[in-house]
């Protein structure tokens, strides 16, 4: 059963016709602009006319000048440094960012993807023991680290220095009184905004952001050519679509400044990568990095190892770089046949079982590659709006990956199940871990006997933000909704909403008639074209009834010539 939408109307109060008249925009914009809290003067002009001049001072970042400090006088002295990442979007720019600033500045430097499988997530005994044997004198980390208390001792109990660049959450202990007690490691410098210590006034960057923030401050220092941050910030704009932190801040200028400036890329990758995609590099939006261009970044880590694309990224040979690029095209669709499959059989499974009764959700999926645990977790938590957690069989036990809904901090409740965990990390909405077998279903059992989830937090809710009639829509306010852009998490695509709308006529089209297209009919008789992804046959009999729609306006152009086309969100019988 997927639960229905609960519809909901922004009511935030500004006064839009002055903000009209001061920033010489649509009053819808202003109301959308409000209901993501863009309030004051200067949140409204970033907003608007963010520039990286806005962006906040890397010096804030605690560590981050010590970290500069310690890799200038390692390099100086010939140190031997290696980079240790993650195997996502995320690390792969952090450490291909990392990489190439280093290397500018005259280090000896290499990297490490740990294998997802072999190695698991970040930093471990393994790696340190390799870089220890083959010399290595510097371990940075970037997208990974912060949790790593033990394996960050283990290496300074070998005389290592050990830098942490990341932005995940710090891990905690609870004491009797239930009081959180951050853990810290001994590492020589840790940069994390998430850190309480820290002054930096924006802490919802991705691990690119803030080896980004770095590369800065050693730039400076070593007064390096700027023009090489261009590339980086690219490659920071990637990563932060890819790892879907919050398009707010100057996390939506650096997305929006690096889009703009792919088009011009010095990196062959990049180019190569958007080719074997079938895209035009002049007209890259943050749905292209989410749903094509990243997945393909992120296919390398799932099926094979993340090398191959830090490689693709570092390849300075046209021909060479589209040859990789293919690859990676070949290889996430292989993963979206896989997790396909695998989606199917997770759903028949909770929907057959007592599964179905959880407020949370915990599927055990013996069979399915473990890379792709996370996707399909996403594919359940977004059918039945529960958090939930796909674990599959690993190596040495099981593995699962997790995603939340409003209300359900994950992290924090698989922390307090730390008993029954080998290994685990993440944020509120996301989280990894590692288990033993016969613990998974005392793990469901703990998490669902200590959750609190009501009805009213376990239905999901659609945020219109314009009750807005489909006659009022035109093609000048489509053309000015792209102010809003980039689109992307706490920066939605805006929802507008009308009712009693008339069908006169419905037909399935696409490849697998799976995308309902319709006309609909205002009570002022205004006739619109609308469309629907993945419905079925189930919606064809609508014809001559009243519903009621939550739509996002385009423009779609065939053959030369444009109109409105309404893109059906949901819908409901008036």
């Amino acid at each position: 059963m997927i639960n229905k939408s609960k519809w909901m109307v922004y009511a935030k109060k500004a006064d839009f016709q002055a903000i009209q008249k001061k920033y010489g925009i649509d009053q819808v914009i202003a109301r959308i602009m409000r209901n993501r809290d863009v309030v004051s003067d200067n949140e409204i002009a970033m907003y608007l006319n963010g520039t990286r001049a806005v962006m906040h001072d890397p010096h804030l970042l605690k560590d981050a000048d010590k970290t500069v400090e310690i890799l200038i006088r390692k390099i100086k002295e010939g140190k031997r440094i290696r980079i240790i990442g993650d195997y996502d979007i995320d690390g792969v720019c952090s450490i291909t960012i990392l990489y190439k600033a280093l290397r500018r500045a005259g280090a000896d430097v290499d990297y490490v993807v740990p294998h997802r499988i072999t190695d698991g997530y970040g930093i471990n005994e393994h790696l340190i023991d390799n870089a220890y044997a083959e010399g290595i004198d510097t371990i940075i980390t970037c997208d990974n680290g912060i949790a790593a208390i033990d394996q960050i001792q283990y290496g300074k109990d070998k005389g290592m220095t050990i830098l942490v660049t990341d932005h995940h959450d710090i891990p905690f202990d609870l004491d009797e009184q239930g009081e959180k007690r951050y853990k810290q490691s001994i590492a020589d410098a840790i940069v994390d905004p998430k850190q309480v210590d820290c002054s930096y006034p924006f802490d919802k960057i991705c691990g690119a952001g803030v080896a980004y923030k770095v590369v800065q401050i050693l730039y400076e220092e070593l007064k390096l050519p700027y023009s090489d941050l261009e590339e980086y910030i690219e490659l920071m704009a990637i990563a932060t679509v890819g790892d879907v932190v919050d398009l707010q801040d100057e996390n939506r200028v650096v997305v929006r400044y690096g889009l703009a400036h792919m088009a011009g890329t010095a990196n062959k990758g990049i180019r190569a990568l958007v080719d074997a995609c079938e895209l035009n590099i002049n007209e890259l939006r943050s749905y292209h990095i989410g749903f094509i261009i990243g997945p393909c970044l992120n296919a390398s880590g799932r099926l094979e190892s993340a090398k191959m694309a830090v490689e693709l990224l570092l390849c300075e040979d046209a021909a060479q770089a589209r040859i990789q690029a293919e690859e990676l095209r070949a290889l996430n669709d292989e993963r979206k046949q896989m997790t396909e499959d695998e989606t199917k059989k997770a759903i028949e499974l909770v929907e057959s079982t007592a599964l179905m009764e959880d407020n949370v959700l915990v599927v055990y999926l013996e069979e399915c590659h473990e890379s792709i645990a996370g996707i399909i977790a996403g594919r359940l938590r977004e059918r039945f709006y529960k958090p939930t957690f796909v674990i599959t069989k690993a190596e040495d036990g099981a593995k699962g990956s997790g995603r939340s809904i409003e209300g359900y901090n994950m992290f924090e409740e698989i922390s307090k199940c730390a008993s029954l965990l080998t290994k685990f990390g993440g944020h509120p909405m996301a989280a990894g871990l590692s288990l033993p077998i016969e613990h998974v279903d005392a793990f469901r059992k703990m998490l669902n006997r200590q959750q609190t989830l009501t009805e009213k937090e376990l239905q999901p809710v659609v945020w219109i933000d314009v009750p807005m009639p489909v006659g009022y829509v035109t093609m000048p306010l489509i053309e000015q909704l792209k102010v809003l852009e980039p689109f992307g998490k706490a920066n939605e695509k805006p929802i507008f909403a009308d009712k009693n709308l008339t069908v006169l006529t419905t037909q399935l089209i696409g490849k697998n008639q799976n995308v309902l297209k319709m006309r609909l009919e205002s009570e002022r008789g205004y006739v619109i074209d609308a469309i629907m992804f993945k419905v079925t046959e189930e919606m064809l009999p609508l014809v001559k009834t009243k519903i009621s729609i939550v739509y996002y306006p385009s423009i779609n152009e065939y053959k030369g010539n444009k109109n409105v086309q309404f893109v059906v969100q949901e819908w409901q019988y008036s």
